[in-house]
């Protein structure tokens, strides 16, 4: 059987292929696809090669050396088209020969980003004809209208241009007039013009896509529109057509033909059908005729060799297409208007596709010159794993279940477009979710704002000893971080958090500090979180005594635009306000002004720690899972969780011991909601590997060299999946801070859960506001009635061993155990609470955590509250009875916190949440002690 393929050269047809690949070439089916279906040329675009790049294995080698090279994006991207088009364009060189120049062509498209400048289109053609020095090159130019001059000056320069997006018959005309023209500028200054070849890539289909949809919304008021149907873009292309006949057969052009010019051929161009109702051939049998070329996209190709008709058909019924277009607009349809549009969108679509090619690329390149590749690396899980559970770990399987369905449904993609159905359809959470993703560019956005908070910084560096975040959860727990992490720098002030209401916290702080020397950063998203508002009271009072009115020049404001804390910065003369996004929460915001400007004016190398970030951005964009180290630490946390191994232990070495308190809130918060939830494991004391249940996910994050891969392995060996995530510098933290974003989102995908809210945060709050305002109005909260919310054992004193004994006999397999404390934080007080966890944990075989209030309330509260209901609560008070008054309030700190603290056990009894909680007296130490002994004593006999 003839191929239909082929036959169409025989009706003056040339086919192309729109596509390229590098396996197109190395593969020998380019070749073979020459040899037997005559294929005469091939065109590429953007939007080929961001796929042909960003969706294979064949560039790796390439970029790895290249970049390893140190070359930049720009010219990675240059080497791989360069390479790309060169080869195809060998391979068509024997077309090119037999043919004399008619066909044989390989297209390459200048960057989209340019088709509104003439100029740079005019030099970027030139340099990229120059580069490739091969005659079978065509370089791609957009009909804009700062493209069409372009147009010209390139064929008087004597390059082959292949004219793209072009939709309007108006528009054709004016590019057959700059073809024209370029050459009769070029033999007018006696320059051959015979070696150049143009064609004219008219679209199709995408005519058809914009008509159609306007028709069948009239199709019920008005039946008559019915024939014109899939019509529209066929008609058009026809009467293209005749314009191509007139003005090629004109005694203008035969002047140009006697010198040697071609002519410049129709191509028609979205030849592949979109509408499942046509024909999947129809763009390609409706347009067969002389002196054209159709640019077949692979299914297309596919289908017109297996069952394609050839029959001369370009000018069978031009009267009709006449009369299609003339129904068309007097039905009140405007052509005009949809070419118009298509015209934009073409651009559109090009340049993003573009953008996000370069993006991939820059994504490729930072996985080899940042290492970023060998950032996650995996333990007892194989990411490669099957599909379907053939594997003898099911671990590994699950991962690769959520690797192919991450993948499937293009997780990564839709995360960087704003997609909120990502991770919820319904329109409430999408509203929330739509105003929650500012956190996935902000690193880009922030590197523009870097100059505004360093001359913030250097403009205070010697003026302070000490700076102060007043702030709560995802305001003050990266500051926290990055204070322990970096420490104290020379020549900046020293970084403090004050994140507790309870008194003892308070004055520890204070007694810390210089107060006519500290500057203090009030942050607050809201502006209206209880704990900032009320350290802002407080530390603006004791600063007001010592300075009076300029107590303000030692205040600055963090906060979302509108916000009270900005009109109240604004009232009490604060130095300075800083305004951050309002789409980013507050456990998303470490790379935002939230956790920047603290960086900074502690002294830590912002720059470079913001520079890492937006690599670790880029390659989070990548939407291949194994490449991209946060969705595959997405993929292990959520696929783990779905297994029941919902314990994220995390192994943090120093100076990262800090680092877990930053990933407790950003993954409880987000994940603990809708009886679901990721459990993070804090600072945990090292167990007997024998002492995990099956309930385990271990994470390491750690510098390199840092000794615990003997305790990774052991784990590994016991049959616990394991991740290590390994930084080479304490400024990494910039990519690390990114990627566990990334990974939550990821994970909070997989789970079904939208991790951009906390429902029942607001719970704890609500308690506390009530208990407060009963404090008011009778000077009691009524502590008694409190109690009876969950039962007469709800609060004991330490001595209550029974009642300790008793909370500790309803853990059970699978749960954790977990102590929320109201007391200054202090080294011996964190040994004794970690004795504690061990006994717990390594007898009771449970994950136990610990967490401080109210700081907890913000961070692994929601997950208390909303989670799986796994939880066993010990809650500890106590400590000197002394208050701290906060001004202008009716109560002091202490009646704050035991509110919270009260607030906060109504609400996890009211859930039925096995709690107890226990007072341990004004000594904390000493009750700390006698706690232990209980816990001993309790498991000992829970043991017997």
């Amino acid at each position: 059987m003839s191929n239909p393929l082929a036959q169409l050269a025989k009706a003056g047809q040339s086919v192309w292929f729109d596509q390229m690949e590098r396996k197109l070439v190395t593969s020998g089916t380019l070749k073979q696809m020459i040899d037997e279906d005559d294929l005469r040329g091939l065109t590429s675009n953007p939007t080929i090669f961001e796929k042909a790049i960003g969706g294979s294995d064949d560039y790796d080698s390439q970029i790895r050396t290249l970049a390893s090279q140190g070359k930049t994006r720009d010219e990675i991207y240059d080497e791989i088209v360069i390479e790309d088009i060169g080869s195809a364009a060998d391979e068509f060189l024997p077309v090119y020969e037999k043919t004399n120049g008619e066909d044989g062509y390989v297209s390459l498209e200048v960057s989209p980003l340019l088709a509104l400048d003439t100029a740079g289109t005019l030099a970027e053609a030139k340099r990229l004809f120059t580069r490739l020095g091969k005659p079978n090159v065509m370089i791609k130019i957009p009909a804009t209208p700062e493209g069409i001059p372009a147009i010209e000056q390139t064929i008087a320069a004597g390059i082959n241009v292949n004219v793209t997006l072009i939709f309007s018959n108006d528009v054709y005309e004016q590019v057959i007039e700059a073809y024209l023209r370029g050459l009769e500028k070029r033999a007018a200054d006696g320059l051959p013009i015979g070696s150049i070849s143009s064609v004219a890539s008219f679209f199709v289909s995408r005519i058809d896509s914009q008509a159609d949809k306007q028709l069948e919304a009239k199709l019920k008021d008005d039946p008559s529109v019915e024939p014109l149907l899939g019509k529209v873009a066929i008609a058009n292309a026809k009467l293209a057509y005749q314009l191509f006949r007139r003005a090629f057969t004109s005694e203008r052009f035969k002047l140009l033909r006697d010198k040697g010019a071609r002519v410049q051929r129709p191509l028609w161009a979205s030849t592949g059908t979109k509408n499942p109702k046509y024909s999947d051939v129809l763009y390609v049998e409706t347009l067969i005729g002389p002196d054209t070329v159709n640019t077949l996209p692979p299914a297309t190709y596919a289908a017109f060799r297996d069952h394609g008709t050839v029959e001369l058909t370009i000018e069978q019924d031009v009267e009709a297409a006449t009369q299609v277009l003339d129904s068309f607009e007097a039905k009140g349809f405007s052509l005009a208007e949809i070419t118009a549009k298509l015209t934009a969108d073409g651009v559109k679509s090009f340049s993003d596709s573009f953008e996000e090619l370069m993006l991939t690329i820059e994504a490729r390149r930072d996985l080899v010159v940042r290492r970023l590749s060998d950032r996650v690396v995996l333990h007892g899980i194989e990411s490669g794993a099957p599909v379907v559970s053939t594997s003898a770990d099911p671990n590994a399987s699950a991962l690769g279940a959520a690797i192919a369905r991450i993948e499937k449904e293009n997780f990564i993609p839709r995360m960087f477009k704003k997609d909120s159905s990502l991770w919820s359809k319904d329109e409430s959470h999408r509203k929330i979710i739509d105003n929650a993703l500012g956190w996935i560019h902000v690193p880009e956005l922030m590197r523009s704002r870097l100059d505004e908070i360093m001359s913030f910084a250097d403009e205070v560096r010697g003026s302070f000893s000490h700076v102060v975040v007043l702030g709560m959860g995802g305001s003050s727990l990266c500051s926290e971080v990055v204070r322990r992490v970096f420490g104290r720098r020379e020549g900046y002030p020293e970084l403090l958090v004050l994140d507790s209401t309870v008194p003892e916290a308070v004055m520890m702080l204070e007694g810390r500090v210089d107060l006519a020397r500290t500057l203090f950063i009030v942050a607050s998203k809201s502006g209206t979180t209880t704990e900032p508002v009320m350290f802002h009271r407080y530390f603006y009072d004791r600063v007001r005594s010592i300075k009076g009115d300029k107590a303000g020049e030692q205040f600055i404001a963090i906060t979302d635009p509108g916000m009270k804390l900005e009109e109240e910065a604004k009232r009490d003369g604060f130095r300075r306000i800083f305004l951050n996004m309002p789409d980013i929460g507050g456990r998303y915001s470490a790379l935002s002004y939230f956790g920047l400007v603290p960086m900074a004016l502690s002294g830590v190398d912002v720059a470079e720690l913001l520079d890492r970030a937006v690599h670790s951005m880029h390659v989070a964009s990548l939407p291949q899972v194994r490449r991209n180290p946060g969705a595959l630490l997405g993929a292990v946390l959520g696929s783990m969780a779905l297994q029941g191994r919902d314990k994220l232990t995390l192994i943090t070495p120093r100076p990262l011991d800090s680092l877990g308190l930053w990933i407790e809130q950003l993954v409880a918060e987000s994940t603990g909601k809708e009886e679901k939830g990721i459990v993070p494991v804090a600072g945990e004391p090292a167990l007997p590997v024998s002492a995990y249940g099956k309930d385990r996910l271990f994470v390491a994050v750690r510098m390199k060299g840092s000794d615990v891969a003997e305790r990774l392995s052991e784990l590994r060996a016991a049959g616990h999946p394991v991740v290590d995530i390994v930084l080479e510098e304490t400024i990494d933290l910039g990519e690390i801070f990114y990627l566990w974003e990334v990974a939550t989102a990821v994970a909070g995908a997989l789970m079904g859960v939208n991790p951009f809210d906390q429902p029942n945060v607001q719970e704890s709050k609500d308690n506390t506001k009530r208990l407060l305002d009963q404090f008011v109005a009778t000077g009691s909260m009524g502590v008694a009635d409190a109690d009876k919310t969950g039962g007469p054992d709800l609060r004991v004193e330490v001595s209550d061993a029974g009642a300790i004994s008793s909370l500790l006999l309803r853990v059970g397999s699978g749960d954790y155990f977990a102590m929320t404390q109201y007391f200054g934080e202090t080294i011996g007080r964190e040994e004794r609470l970690a004795a504690i966890r061990e006994a717990v944990a390594k007898d009771l075989r449970v994950a136990t955590t610990s967490g401080y209030g109210p700081r907890f309330l913000h961070s692994t509260g929601q997950l208390h509250k909303g989670g799986a209901g796994n939880g066993v609560f010990l809650q500890l008070t106590g400590g000197p009875a002394t208050d701290v008054p906060i001004p202008g309030e009716p109560f002091g700190f202490g009646v704050l916190a035991r509110a919270q603290a009260i607030g906060d056990l109504q609400s996890l009894a009211s859930r039925d949440r096995r709690c107890l909680s226990v007072d341990l007296g004004t000594d904390v130490d000493a009750g700390l002690d006698e706690l232990l002994d209980a816990v001993r004593g309790s498991i000992a006999g829970v043991r017997e």
